[in-house]
């Protein structure tokens, strides 16, 4: 006989079998035992939680020759052995992800009007049932609603919210929950010891299953063929799995505290050379520090860290960085998990999410600042800056915080004039200003607002309005506000940079490119960063 994937092998034979979803099957079993079974069932929830097998076994315990007292099947019976090789007739499975059209559902409306040629009940198991067709899902609704009293309807998907709500209101809903960690390190542990396999390291695997049983079982199995008849560690699960041991994390959690860029990269730089798999690698980073917050925040011995003592204690010596930048690390890695699986250079997007945590002062908002006040303030303990007696002085009198203030709020004064009339030709430079005045009056005119929209032209507001390297065209350079960001989404939409930029040429004749970008802190030192909004203009002439 062929070799069976564990997940096959062990699927579930009776309602006890099934780990993390009593709440479902305790309500299925009283049906069948106080003869309440309803005649449509919608099962919700994620991969692998285990809904096409209680669909399964709900099918062979209404259809028992010799039901047990609890309501779960004999397994003995002609019936039950027949639904479990799969050779019933009154169980039919169908994959509406393929047969998704009206015609398939027609097919099932004149199949219904048979009754069955043994047991009670006909059940009808439709898996992915969001794929249907709007149309199939209609031709669904009359025989859902009212089918015969020996059909029952179990319908299974994964998003829920794409099912109309006409479906929805004829079903009861059932979600399957994921399942935890320790249920599937549990179920791992009792499966390997059958089959015969000797492993040390279960608990890494049922994590990265992601509370789907099936990809637990589809994990091991894997891990197992890869070093067949050898003691599976928890160092060849995580070379099967391309995944790293937590020094590894602790190491450049270390560097990244530290500030050490280069260190840092060295660390990618050992995980890309030893083959592993980067997505996974962002996954358990960030999984990595969402534990090491949690850590922080309870001081360990937190139920919601599901780590070894020995793992949490490693951890706990990693106590250079703080609550804020911990959780700014977070955000970066959770943006770059959503990006990586995608991007064509995984390193490249890796490396340039080190790059941010070690370089705050890349970054303006408010949590990267936090940052950099932090790296101050670790530089000053360790002596990096020193202050003269008179500047002590200075502090101690309070006089420090005026020349503090004063040298804060000094701004040197840029000609920005001076910059456009030396860098673009006097006709460039007399278009610009048109364009200019046409753009403050577009901000002032109630009609050409309406017509832009109010909302939209208000985040105008936003933004600085310089020259593009084309010294032709404009860039639209929004802050990192929120309003900023809210701005740069809008201007961003073709239909409304197209509109701003069919009204300046209705108004002035002159036909403008504009793009725009978003910068946190306009450095105002170039031609391509000079704000428009400020500069007076002046019309040059030439004889």
């Amino acid at each position: 006989m062929s070799y069976m994937a564990l997940y096959r092998k062990w699927r579930p034979d009776e309602f006890e079998e099934v780990k993390g979803q009593e709440h479902v099957v305790t309500t299925l079993k009283n049906q069948i035992t106080h003869d309440r079974i309803g005649h449509a069932y919608l099962f919700c929830g994620t991969r692998g939680t285990g809904k096409t097998t209680v669909a399964k076994l709900f099918a062979k315990a209404v259809n028992c020759e010799h039901p047990l007292e609890d309501g779960s099947p004999c397994n003995e019976c002609a019936t039950c052995k027949a639904i479990q090789a799969g050779t019933s007739l009154n169980v039919i499975e169908i994959d509406a992800a393929s047969n998704n059209g009206v015609d398939n559902i027609r097919d099932i409306r004149e199949e219904v009007q048979y009754s069955p040629t043994e047991g009670k009940y006909k059940v009808y198991i439709i898996d992915e049932v969001h794929m249907l067709s709007i149309g199939a899902f209609n031709a669904l609704l009359k025989t859902l609603e009212e089918p015969p009293s020996y059909v029952i309807f179990i319908l299974a998907t994964t998003e829920a919210h794409k099912i109309p709500i006409t479906i929805l209101s004829r079903c009861q809903r059932y979600d399957f929950r994921r399942i935890s960690v320790e249920t599937i390190y549990l179920r791992l542990a009792e499966l390997l010891e059958r089959e015969g396999v000797e492993a040390e390291e279960k608990r890494y695997v049922a994590k990265a299953a992601d509370g789907s049983m099936r990809d637990a079982l589809s994990l091991m199995d894997q891990c197992i063929a890869f070093y067949l008849g050898q003691k599976l560690t928890y160092e060849k699960v995580l070379e099967v799995l391309g995944a790293v041991d937590v020094e590894v994390f602790n190491s450049l959690m270390r560097h990244v505290a530290a500030g050490d860029t280069m260190k840092a990269l060295e660390v990618i730089d050992d995980v890309v050379w030893q083959g592993r798999e980067l997505s996974q690698f962002v996954t358990d980073f960030t999984w990595y520090m969402r534990n090491l917050m949690l850590i922080k925040v309870s001081g360990g011995g937190n139920d919601q860290i599901d780590l070894s003592e020995e793992t949490q204690e490693s951890m706990k010596q990693v106590d250079l960085v703080d609550l804020n930048s911990l959780m700014r690390y977070i955000r970066v890695f959770s943006e770059l998990s959503g990006q990586i699986r995608y991007a064509t250079q995984k390193r490249v997007s890796l490396e340039l999410a080190v790059i941010k945590l070690t370089t705050p002062q890349m970054e303006q908002d408010y949590d990267a600042l936090l940052d950099r006040i932090r790296v101050l303030e670790r530089k000053v303990e360790e002596g990096a800056f020193s202050l003269s007696e008179e500047q002590l002085a200075a502090l101690a009198t309070g006089d420090s915080q005026n020349r503090l203030s004063e040298s804060v709020s000094e701004e040197p004064e840029i000609d920005r004039e001076g910059i456009l009339k030396k860098e673009l030709e006097p006709a460039q430079y007399e278009d610009l200003e048109q364009i200019m005045t046409c753009i403050r009056e577009i901000t002032k005119d109630p009609d050409i607002r309406n017509r832009i929209g109010n909302g939209t032209l208000s985040f105008l507001d936003e933004a600085s309005i310089n020259v593009g390297h084309d010294k032709k065209s404009l860039v639209l350079t929004f802050p990192g506000t929120e309003r900023g960001q809210m701005g740069y989404r809008q201007f961003s939409k073709e239909e409304h940079r197209k509109m701003l930029m069919d009204v300046i040429g209705e108004m002035t004749g002159k036909s403008v490119e504009i793009t725009c970008q978003t910068k946190d802190s306009i450095k105002e030192k170039d031609l391509s960063s000079v704000n428009l909004a400020k500069v007076n203009f002046e019309v040059i002439t030439t004889e």
